[in-house]
């Protein structure tokens, strides 16, 4: 593998073939050009007003998945996967709004009038909804760590997410700074045995059609 995405394969496999591995084989190693490519598949992720509300932390030494082994409970994939990626949702992702609009205002895609009114719709989001920041964060973040694990999958590798963590704990261990809250771990690598099949409810069960009676 060349740490390119196959651009032939199926979408719609990838999505079927999915599934959370928790047994990797712990001899394989990705290449750090193979990370940056599932990084930045991660990074191209919908968010609002693109604002790009993540971080991810890599890691990839094995001394550091030993202290993050005790912080996660003991999940084996955590020690055996080739990287383990930390997804963070970034609490004031509000002021990557100069930087994200002034890029577009310069290519001639958005005009200094409209990045003026984006950028104070921004300011009074974040200021007037108590809530809205946290929310934000772990809703954009959660779209990069899905994007994350279809990419690994597209690339030939296998991934887990686990919800499992102390994340005080984590920020801790790992410095992380209050800009940042936990979202989720997720393990990359190759599969040593298949992911244990999981049933879905019927579709029927999860759709409402047009509005709750």
């Amino acid at each position: 593998m060349n740490g390119k995405v196959d651009s032939k394969s199926d979408f719609f496999t990838v999505l079927r073939e999915r599934h959370a591995v928790k047994r990797y084989d712990d001899h394989y190693r990705m290449k750090d050009d193979e990370i940056r490519t599932l990084i930045q598949s991660a990074s191209e992720a919908p968010s609002a007003w693109n604002l790009q509300h993540w971080k991810f932390i890599v890691i990839t030494d094995q001394a550091q998945k030993e202290v993050l082994f005790e912080i996660a409970y003991g999940q084996r994939q955590v020690l055996e996967s080739s990287i383990v990626v930390a997804i963070l949702g970034d609490l004031h992702a509000d002021r990557n709004a100069e930087k994200v609009f002034e890029s577009d205002v310069q290519a001639g895609r958005m005009t200094p009038e409209i990045k003026l009114n984006l950028v104070m719709q921004i300011e009074q989001a974040y200021a007037n909804k108590p809530d809205w920041a946290r929310d934000q964060a772990i809703c954009n973040a959660s779209l990069a760590a899905m994007q994350l694990m279809l990419a690994a999958k597209a690339m030939g590798l296998d991934s887990c997410p686990m919800g499992g963590f102390d994340p005080n704990k984590l920020i801790e261990a790992f410095a992380i700074p209050d800009r940042y809250v936990p979202i989720m771990l997720v393990s990359v690598g190759k599969a040593a045995e298949p992911a244990r099949p999981s049933a879905r409810l019927p579709i029927e069960e999860t759709i409402v059609w047009n509005r709750f009676e």
